[in-house]
């Protein structure tokens, strides 16, 4: 009866943020214009998309992370077919908080939802059965964060991590940097599959190369940056750290303020991140004295919310109900590393290089482990230091 107390309280006052949105006020709903003139999908019948609603998890649709390249997904798709699209950011983190959302979203007429985050795990749970005409797209939700069996009108689709962070571990190595850092958010799955392939790469590229390198290797407990991770960042980097993986949404800030300082280098995760270090002051100055983004450890969230989207606008949804679907290298290009010439900052390792590492891990002569219960095993090159 409390939870359902709390529950009522918030649509009420959901209701009354979503009308002032109208007026363009509020932040439990923003409504993104609908696309007007945008050509109709090539659906046809089988078209059955007539809105799109994404909901935020802790993070927001700007946060030069992983709401903001699903919440380009959505942008671009619905734009070009045709179809009004919104988004909404929860007015709290909470379950509660986040089913109310979700249930204002369908009210206003979504009759597809997108999810990016673990954190929806137990709000689809509930949504799923709550409101079986709506499709959910959940991204990065797992089984274990389910708890539960994907109903058939969700999809749980998750990712590689581990070869993207092995991707980006072997290329730092192999760049020339020896003394590297892990940086994580919570060590949840997503972010530990991220940081044990890093290891990973990190050390073959180090037995190739008959080298020997250190990891300093920690989790901050949370997803965005402060005072007391960028004070150990700090540290770290005084200490000798080259470069710092930083995985866990805006957590990055943290490495990249200490990074500057002292001449180090940072590795971003999700999406490139590259443009951050290009970021400008209110004045036009540069933010940052020179850009610190090597790489980022990147996942296709945009183009894999675009082509659920697409898919089930076109009347294949059959291949995603009901279904936890992980993409990796072996289904196409989901995972990996900004190959464009901006983000190629790398002084020695190539992209043929790289493109060799992705055909290994392709056709499967490169072998990644995807095992979060322990610290992979490294060779006598290599040592973690997991600090707490």
């Amino acid at each position: 009866m409390k939870n359902l107390n709390k529950i009522t309280a918030l649509l009420l006052s959901a209701g009354m943020v979503g009308s002032l949105a109208a007026c363009g006020g509020g932040n439990a709903a923003q409504s993104a214009a609908p696309a007007g003139s945008a050509a109709p999908s090539d659906g046809g019948d089988a078209a059955v998309v007539s809105k799109v609603a994404l909901v935020t998890d802790v993070g927001t649709i700007d946060d030069e992370s992983f709401n903001q390249a699903c919440w380009q997904g959505v942008e671009e798709w619905s734009k070009a077919n045709g179809v009004d699209y919104t988004y909404y950011q929860p007015t709290e983190d909470s379950t509660d908080a986040r089913l109310v959302s979700i249930t204002q979203a369908v009210n206003e007429g979504a009759n597809v939802i997108v999810m990016p985050g673990y954190l929806f795990g137990e709000a689809l749970a509930t949504a799923q059965d709550q409101f079986p005409d709506v499709k959910f797209i959940a991204v990065d939700v797992g089984s274990g964060d389910l708890g539960t069996d994907a109903a058939a009108n969700s999809v749980c689709i998750t990712f590689a991590e581990e070869q993207a962070g092995y991707l980006a571990g072997y290329a730092a190595v192999a760049d020339g940097y020896t003394k590297l850092g892990y940086l994580g958010g919570m060590a949840v799955p997503a972010v530990q599959r991220y940081g044990y392939g890093y290891v990973q790469g990190a050390d073959a590229a180090a037995q190739a190369l008959d080298k020997d390198i250190q990891i300093n290797y920690t989790y901050g407990g949370q997803f965005f940056g402060d005072a007391t991770i960028t004070a150990k960042m700090e540290g770290w980097y005084q200490n000798g750290t080259e470069i710092v993986f930083a995985c866990g949404g805006g957590i990055y800030t943290s490495a990249v303020e200490a990074a500057v300082q002292y001449d180090g280098m940072v590795i971003g995760v999700d999406v490139d991140q590259h443009p951050v270090g290009e970021a400008k002051n209110e004045d036009g100055s540069a933010k940052y004295s020179y850009n610190p983004f090597l790489t980022s450890a990147m996942k296709g969230l945009q183009a894999t919310t675009e082509t659920a989207l697409d898919d089930l606008n076109n009347g294949n949804w059959d291949n995603y109900g009901g279904k936890f679907l992980t993409m990796s290298l072996a289904e196409g290009d989901y995972v990996g590393l900004p190959t464009d010439d901006a983000s190629w900052c790398f002084k020695t390792f190539t992209k043929d290089e790289y493109q060799t590492l992705v055909d290994g891990i392709k056709d499967g002569s490169i072998a990644i482990s995807n095992d979060i219960s322990a610290m992979p095993q490294v060779s006598e090159h290599t040592t973690v230091n997991e600090i707490g």
